[in-house]
């Protein structure tokens, strides 16, 4: 059995990291000399661990990991956990809910959880039951509140493009909208229904999220594109107002230097239209996230596009050879409750367009324990 096959997987290994006892600051502390501190400086690991340590550690039966911005050379990163409705980390938050009135995360999640988990869930038939947080840490402004951000993703009925899945979208969309207590803005829904039916066939919505200790905003992640056209074609179809030449010129270049087989587009979707920022994912590996080994990469499967990233003045070369090193076997490890093993990997990295250039470039790191042989 694999922990990425079936929910039984996860809740053994759940069940087991309990018996650990502590929190995901905890776990992230036996893990330190896993990190690069090229990638994560030690002062930066002590607010990782911070944020970590209000997490349960069942958590990490989950993918968890950072964000690492590769053209700062600042070492820092922002922490991505996930958990799942009916679990051990859900009855945390929620137990948190009603007993901490002043906790907003958990009570966001408490809304959240609370519409997936009721009879005939619309929502759980879309997104199903899992829910993944991303805090800002090394890039969290002075001032900014701790709250997360909160994604969802069409894994039971995925929304594709020409599909005619409109309000599936809306229902995303309000469900996010809600559970971070803003009110519904006619406008913003419109928008980013508007992003939607401009996708073209075989491209989906692969992701929704919402980013309440930023400017208000609805995060849409639109994958499966085939060519630079078609892209900048739905860029200016949706309404996109940046500069759609300096995106198919980016593209292009990669082309040149790695096998693309896919792209993918982040939005963010305002009352007054698209914002002028855009986040693009170019797929050098076709994920399919029914495939069991979904999370599993090849030890070389990233060295074609990080070859490419080389070629990018504003990318940390350093970065980028310890972000090389990321990728690794699964790793057996040895705790009081046990045997796990260990993944690594690269999820994705994304290019971040603003104004008229290519801006910053940012990986996607995750790390994943499961108490089941692989």
């Amino acid at each position: 059995m694999n922990i990425l096959d079936t929910d039984e997987a996860v809740a053994l290994t759940q069940e087991r990291l309990a018996e650990e006892g502590g929190t995901m600051g905890d776990l992230l502390g036996h893990f330190r000399n896993r990190v690069s501190p090229i990638l994560v400086g030690d002062p930066q690991w002590e607010r990782v661990l911070e944020c970590a340590g209000r997490h349960p550690i069942t958590m990490g039966a989950l993918p968890f990991g950072f964000e690492l911005p590769l053209h700062e050379r600042r070492p820092t990163a922002d922490l991505g956990v996930s958990l799942t409705s009916g679990s051990r980390p859900a009855a945390f938050f929620l137990e948190r809910a009603r007993n901490d009135k002043t906790d907003e995360t958990a009570r966001a999640l408490g809304r959240l959880l609370g519409q997936m988990d009721s009879d005939g869930s619309r929502l759980r038939g879309i997104v199903g039951r899992k829910v993944m947080l991303e805090y800002d840490i090394g890039s969290a402004r002075d001032g900014e509140s701790s709250l997360p951000g909160m994604f969802l993703r069409p894994g039971e009925r995925p929304i594709l493009g020409a599909r005619g899945q409109a309000d599936d979208v809306g229902l995303v969309v309000d469900a996010l909208v809600s559970c971070v207590g803003w009110e519904r803005n006619d406008a913003e829904r419109k928008n980013a229904l508007r992003a939607y039916l401009a996708q073209p066939e075989d491209t989906r919505l692969d992701s929704f999220g919402v980013f309440p200790a930023r400017s208000r905003s609805i995060r849409l992640a639109i994958m499966g594109f085939r060519t630079r056209r078609e892209i900048c074609s739905w860029l200016e179809d949706a309404g996109w107002p940046g500069a759609i030449p300096v995106v198919d010129s980016v593209i292009s270049r990669f082309r040149e230097r790695a096998n693309i087989v896919r792209s993918g587009a982040n939005i963010d979707v305002r009352e007054t239209g698209l914002g002028p920022t855009l986040g693009l994912t170019l797929i050098v590996k076709q994920r399919y996230t029914r495939d069991s080994r979904y999370w599993l990469d090849g030890l070389t499967d990233w060295e074609p596009f990080l070859e490419a990233l080389r070629h990018e003045d504003l990318v940390v070369p350093e970065k980028l050879a310890a972000l090389g090193e990321w990728v690794s076997k699964p790793t057996v490890l040895f705790a009081k409750s046990g045997r796990y093993v260990l993944l690594r990997g690269i999820h994705h990295i994304k290019l971040v367009v603003s104004g008229n250039r290519l801006r910053q470039a940012k990986a996607y790191v995750f790390m994943v324990l499961s108490a089941v042989s692989l």
